[in-house]
């Protein structure tokens, strides 16, 4: 059959562009409540970690501002904490909210919340940065046990079933206390606690995927093992694993804040919210509760709202498939 002269033959749909891939998703997105209020709890603390003072716009103060140095806060000009986390106000000691100091004043007189604030940055930049170490360990480990199968999945699975059988809090406090409490230890704690379950989470997803038509056809094009499972296995697990993610930066944000109540965060005068609670406990018989209240609201606060994100998120995810 022949076709019949000036006929436009119809054009093969194209495949959706990455850009219009996250348009779609952050849709998906939008249309959840339960997303967008965990996405207003989070984002508050964001703007505000960014917008404490100029340290953002300070590349050379990046390393001090993270770690809480002293020298690193006189470099830098107050926005929106008004003060420096580390200044201390003489006289004015356990002081509660008001004008100048509007959540109040620690046992040293340094304001509440200049130290919150800074903190918001500290904990805002080592939770996500743990999580994505522990994704990049986890998801290699899961994929490759689940992609190849016998031998390597079974011991790969049997030596991370061995790091799940510890508490995580046991974990955290072994690596921590046995190297000493900084950036480096504290996110290679989190990395080692959360990396087996990640592990498990891409291994299921990869066992899965792995039997679609279109692994054969790449196997069949003659694609590399690491082609296929990176480019054409994770991709595809993305949804899941990212929902996972927001969880465990939520769960990192809460061991980040034990270590520093347990005094194995980051060093003063560092403004490490765990820490903040664990010296305003002592104050609370006294009639002075802000330093412990406004630091475990935070944590509360951020908490919960990364947990809304995901739920709210994989809620409406489940009604487009």
């Amino acid at each position: 059959m022949t076709v019949a002269e000036g006929t436009a033959l119809p054009r093969a749909s194209a495949a959706p562009s990455r850009w219009k891939k996250i348009k779609a998703s952050l849709e998906i997105f939008a249309n959840s409540k339960i997303a967008l209020v965990g996405l207003v709890l989070v984002g508050f603390w964001v703007i505000v970690a960014i917008f404490a003072d100029d340290c953002t716009f300070r590349p050379t103060s990046w390393v001090g501002c993270l770690t809480g140095e002293r020298e690193a806060y006189d470099q830098t000009t107050p926005w929106l904490a008004r003060y420096s986390p580390v200044e201390q106000f003489s006289g004015e000691q356990l002081e509660g909210p008001s004008a100048k100091h509007w959540l109040g004043t620690d046992g040293r007189g340094r304001d509440l919340w200049a130290r919150l604030a800074h903190g918001a940055r500290i904990i805002l930049l080592l939770a996500p940065l743990s999580i994505v170490v522990a994704l990049i360990v986890g998801g290699t480990l899961g994929v490759v046990a689940g992609y190849y199968g016998g031998m390597i999945d079974e011991v790969t699975m049997r030596i991370l079933d061995a790091l799940m059988a510890f508490p995580q809090i046991i974990i955290y406090l072994v690596i921590v206390a046995t190297f000493g409490p900084n950036i480096i230890n504290i996110v290679l704690a989190i990395t080692i606690a959360g990396a087996p379950g990640i592990a498990r989470l891409v291994r299921s997803l990869t066992l899965d995927i792995k039997t679609r038509d279109f692994i054969a056809a790449a196997e069949t094009r003659g694609e590399s093992p690491w082609y296929i499972m990176f480019v054409e296995i994770l991709p595809n697990a993305r949804g899941p694993i990212t929902i996972d993610a927001m969880l465990r930066i939520g769960y990192a944000v809460f061991a980040i804040g034990t270590l520093g109540f347990l005094g194995l965060g980051l060093p003063p005068p560092s403004p490490d919210w765990g820490s903040i609670v664990n010296l305003g406990r002592r104050f609370i018989q006294s009639g002075h509760p802000w330093d412990a209240l406004w630091a475990s609201l935070a944590i509360a606060m951020l908490v919960v709202g990364l947990n809304l994100m995901a739920d709210g998120f994989n809620e409406e995810s489940q009604r487009y498939r």
